[in-house]
C-alpha cells in the first residue's frame, strides 16, 4: 500500500445527520448485525426482506465504485473463513458459498466479489479487497463499509445514494502505507492449546519483496495480515532476530499491520 489512495469514502447506511461532533451515530436503534433479524428495532420487527435490500445496496454499491474505478478484478487480503457446521443451518447461508474456492492473494472476478462481499455482510468471512494504488473495499464492525478509489467515482456515489445509502469522506481506518507497517514474528508454546503470545520481536530491515517470496505471495500483496510459520522458513527469519527459534517448544506466527 505505498501510494496513497486519494478518494476514500464511507459508505453505509447510517445517516450523517445522526453523528454527533465526534462522529459517533447517536440514533437510539438500529440495527448493525444480520444476526439480529427477528428482533424489534424502533417498534418493527428486523426481517429478512428488509436485510437483504439493505445488502443488494451495498454489493451493487461496490460493483459500481468498480466499475467507475475501470477495474475488473481484485485481491483478497487477510482472509478469515472459519464457516461452522452451525453456520450452514442460518437462513443466511447459501449452498453457492461451497463453490468459492477461496485463497489469500487470489484475484477475483466481479463475479466472485459479489459473492464474497455477502459472505462478509454475513458475517461468514472477513477479508479486505484491493488492487494495488488503485483501488480498496474494507469491512468494519457494525455493517461498516470503507471504498478507496484513485478516481472520484461520482456516478457511483450518486447510486449508493439513490439506493438508500450514504456516502462520506472519509479516511478509511484499516488504510495505512508501507512506511505505517510494522511486522513482527509472534510465538507460544506448541503445549498450550489456548495459544497464548508469549513472546514477540519486531522485524526490521527487511525488504517487502524478500517477505512476498518466502510467503509465496504475488508483488500485489502487502504483506499484512497474518501468517503460520512452517520450520523450512525458519532460516530465512533467523537472520533477522535476536530471539533464537525452537520449533520443538514455539509455534510461530507473523504479523503485519499498523
Amino acid at each position: 500500500m505505498s501510494n496513497y489512495i486519494d478518494f476514500q469514502w464511507r459508505v453505509t447506511k447510517y445517516n450523517p445527520e445522526f453523528r454527533d461532533e465526534n462522529g459517533y451515530y447517536t440514533l437510539r436503534e438500529e440495527w448493525t448485525c444480520p444476526s439480529e433479524m427477528g428482533k424489534t428495532i424502533n417498534g418493527n420487527e428486523f426481517t429478512l426482506n428488509e436485510y437483504l435490500q439493505v445488502e443488494a445496496a451495498y454489493i451493487d454499491s461496490v460493483i459500481k465504485f468498480i466499475e467507475e474505478t475501470s477495474i475488473d478484478s481484485l485481491r483478497i487480503l487477510q482472509l478469515e473463513c472459519t464457516i461452522s457446521e452451525e453456520d450452514k443451518t442460518s437462513p443466511l447461508y447459501e449452498k453457492e458459498f461451497e463453490t468459492m474456492v477461496l485463497k489469500e492473494d487470489a484475484l477475483v472476478n466481479k463475479n466472485d466479489i459479489r459473492l464474497i462481499c455477502k459472505m462478509v455482510l454475513r458475517n461468514f468471512i472477513w477479508c479486505q479487497l484491493y488492487s494495488k494504488n488503485n483501488f480498496f473495499v474494507h469491512f468494519g464492525w457494525d455493517y461498516y463499509m470503507y471504498i478507496g478509489s484513485k478516481v472520484n467515482c461520482l456516478s457511483a456515489i450518486e447510486f449508493a445514494s439513490n439506493n438508500g445509502l450514504f456516502v462520506e469522506q472519509c479516511a478509511s481506518p484499516y488504510y495505512f502505507s508501507e512506511e505505517d507497517t510494522t511486522r513482527q514474528l509472534q510465538w507460544s508454546e506448541i503445549d498450550d492449546e489456548s495459544k497464548v503470545i508469549v513472546g514477540e520481536e519486531e522485524l526490521k530491515n527487511v525488504p517487502l519483496n524478500e517477505y512476498q517470496r518466502i510467503f509465496n505471495l504475488t508483488q500485489e500483496h502487502p504483506v499484512i495480515g497474518s501468517f503460520h510459520l512452517k520450520k523450512e522458513q525458519m532460516d530465512f527469519f533467523q537472520t533477522f532476530l535476536k530471539h533464537k527459534m525452537n520449533f520443538d517448544k514455539y509455534e510461530y506466527s507473523f504479523w503485519g499491520g499498523y
